[in-house]
Order: C-alpha cells, then sequence, then structure tokens
C-alpha cells in the first residue's frame, strides 16, 4: 500500500505539470481536546488526492484517506474515491466506480465545518460517506435537481459481501433565493430479514448576508433491518460571519429511538472560528454530549484545517 501510495503521488505531481486540466489537493484535520482532565492531539483525517478534466463529458478523481482503521493501525490509508464522472448532457452527470455518496452531502455543505464534526448522520454512521456503485444527477429545471444512487452498501473500507444486495436511494434538491430545501429516501436491504431498513432524510439550509441557517431530521425506521426497531436524529445549526476573518457557529443534535439504541440524547457544539490565511482555519470550542439519564459530559477544542 505504501508503495502505491508513493508511485500515486509521483504520477499526480508529473500530471500537475505537463496538463493544465489536472490538479493535485489535500486536505488535513487535527485537533488538540480536553475531556475529563484528559489532555489529547489528535490527526483525524488527511485527504490527498489529484481530479483530472479528460475532456468536456469525461473527468477522472482520486482521492486517498489517511485515518484511524479500527481492525488495526490508527493511520492506515485507505482509496476512498475512484471515479469516472460523464455528462452525456449539459444538465446530467452519472458517476461511477468508487464514488461520494448522497445520503448526507446536502448538510455537510451547509453545515460547512468538517473539520470540526462530521454531520449529525455521518457521525452515527447511518450510511458511508463513500462507496462502490453508480450515481445520476438530473436538472429538471432551474433551481431543481434530481438523484439517485446504486451502491454496494458496505462502504469504501470494505468489499461486498456474500449475500451481493445493493443499498439505493433518490431524492431531489430545491434552491429558492436564499433558501434550499432536500429530501433524500434511502433504502438497504439484507438477506438476514425480508424487512428493509429505511431512512427519509429533509433537510433546509438558509444563507444570505453572512448568516447560515440549517435543520435536518433522519428517520429510519427498522434499523439495522429488525422491524419496528426506529430512530430519529434532529440537527439544527449555524453560523454568523463577524467579520471577513472571524464567524460564530453553533449546533445541537437530538437523537431519540423506540428499540434498543444506546444513543439516545443531545450533542451540541459553540464556538469561534477564525480564517488564518487561504486555506486554513482554526476554531476553538466547547461541546457537550449528554445521554438519556441527564449524564453530562463536556470537552473543550482546538481543531484546525489546512488545505492546498
Amino acid at each position: 500500500m505504501k508503495k502505491l501510495f508513493s508511485l500515486t503521488l509521483v504520477f499526480a505531481f508529473t500530471l500537475s505539470i505537463n496538463a493544465q486540466e489536472g490538479k493535485p489537493f489535500g486536505k488535513v484535520f487535527t485537533n488538540f481536546n480536553q475531556d475529563n482532565d484528559k489532555n489529547e492531539f489528535e490527526l483525524k483525517r488527511a485527504y490527498l488526492g489529484y481530479s483530472y478534466k479528460i475532456d468536456d463529458n469525461f473527468s477522472t478523481k482520486i482521492t486517498f484517506d489517511v485515518g484511524n482503521n479500527e481492525s488495526g493501525s490508527a493511520y492506515t490509508t485507505f482509496l476512498k474515491i475512484a471515479s469516472l464522472t460523464w455528462k452525456p448532457m449539459s444538465n446530467a452527470s452519472i458517476n461511477m466506480g468508487m464514488i461520494g455518496a448522497k445520503n448526507f452531502k446536502f448538510m455537510e455543505k451547509s453545515w460547512g465545518r468538517r473539520y470540526i464534526e462530521k454531520s449529525a448522520l455521518d457521525k452515527e454512521k447511518w450510511a458511508n460517506p463513500a462507496d462502490l456503485g453508480v450515481s445520476l444527477d438530473y436538472e429538471v429545471f432551474e433551481n431543481f435537481t434530481i438523484d439517485g444512487q446504486i451502491l454496494n452498501g458496505e462502504g469504501y473500507k470494505k468489499t461486498q459481501d456474500a449475500d451481493g444486495l445493493m443499498r439505493v436511494g433518490f431524492g431531489g434538491t430545491y434552491k429558492l433565493s436564499s433558501f434550499s430545501i432536500r429530501l433524500f429516501r434511502d433504502i438497504k436491504s439484507c438477506a438476514c430479514s425480508d424487512i428493509d431498513q429505511e431512512i427519509t432524510t429533509a433537510s433546509i439550509s438558509y444563507s444570505n448576508n453572512g448568516l447560515n441557517l440549517g435543520f435536518e431530521t433522519d428517520m429510519m425506521a427498522n434499523s439495522n433491518n429488525i422491524e419496528n426497531d426506529d430512530r430519529e436524529i434532529m440537527s439544527v445549526y449555524g453560523s454568523y460571519k463577524l467579520s471577513e476573518r472571524y464567524t460564530l457557529f453553533g449546533r445541537y443534535d437530538d437523537y431519540t429511538s423506540e428499540g434498543s439504541w444506546d444513543e439516545d440524547g443531545t450533542y451540541a457544539i459553540a464556538g469561534v472560528e477564525a480564517q488564518l490565511t487561504k486555506g486554513v482555519k482554526a476554531a476553538v470550542n466547547i461541546r457537550q454530549t449528554t445521554n438519556e439519564n441527564d449524564v453530562k459530559d463536556n470537552a473543550l477544542y482546538l481543531n484546525l484545517e489546512y488545505k492546498f
């Protein structure tokens, strides 16, 4: 894997010199945190990749993800994206290969602080950020787009299981002035049951004059394909730009269930972010986690993102 990673870097660097249509990129998430008298420096994520425009209709992208592997090293390299995008017409695109999933892209973009915390649905691992499969985006008319995806369902860190069942999703996004609204439906089958796990996501965001607000609800029916094991996440978040450099932000997540979920409770973040220079952000924030028994856990974080 190390040799493959090194060769890919050399190849990407060479292409960046010889091709104007190509672009190498990198992004790192790191932090220092204090939680219950425990002090820790963390390197949460490092992304390194290359995108290349083949012609007016085709483009490709490769992204390596260096992060925690629960079954091994603290820093393991995974191939997260290896995609080919085809635009058969001006208002449609097809993405194939190891692609980014669409389940929580809306909140991830409107929340806008992945280096501080994942979106609510991603944080609880209800879906994978990338997977092997194919997706379609189609602009029905100005400001209204529909999309769909067919995926293996295991995510980019695992291969397809022996059952070979797909995970499918479809949704739509409508933009009106400063508002954006999105609905998405995710269906996951399992050979272990004739009951499908279904996730319905409804989101809305507002952005104007330095003020950004968002709300999302994620409703999971038949979690892990168990009938009536239902769960729900509600997330409210926002930010206000104080100046060109400083931004206040906050978020509140609420988790409830009618089954065996052990995550019932709340999660809150509040802080201030500084744009230190182009491609470099830092944020000081406090976090509070409250479980269903009203036991609270507080933490202080200093997060840093740098990218090129």
